[in-house]
């Protein structure tokens, strides 16, 4: 897996972004009925693959100590809405395989 360059400003500490952050993982809690103390990773991802938005946010989740979910949502952590989360009946669809090797979603 090739990595490219990290983001101009990716350690940049940034009210706004933080809060925004803040919001994904409580409403990501929320929906999917975690405890208040789950992991819940929330990051914004350049994207380069052609017809992709340039930027994305990626929600990573832990429902079990060996079982991560994630899903993407093709907008800025800022402009994400709590109606962009995937439904909770989905939960089981959102597995993330270690070695999915499509590079798709």
């Amino acid at each position: 897996m090739k990595v490219g360059p990290l983001r101009v400003g990716t350690f940049k500490v940034d009210p706004a972004h933080e809060q925004a952050v803040a919001r994904v993982q409580a409403w990501t809690r929320t929906r999917f009925s975690l405890d208040e103390g789950a992991a819940v990773l929330a990051t914004e991802l350049v994207c380069k693959r052609p017809e992709c938005p340039p930027l994305e946010t990626v929600v990573a989740f832990w429902v079990q100590q060996d079982q991560r979910r994630h899903f993407k949502v093709f907008k800025p952590l800022a402009e994400v809405a709590q109606d962009d989360l995937p439904p909770a009946w989905l939960m089981d669809a959102l597995c993330a395989e270690p070695d999915d090797g499509d590079g798709c979603c």
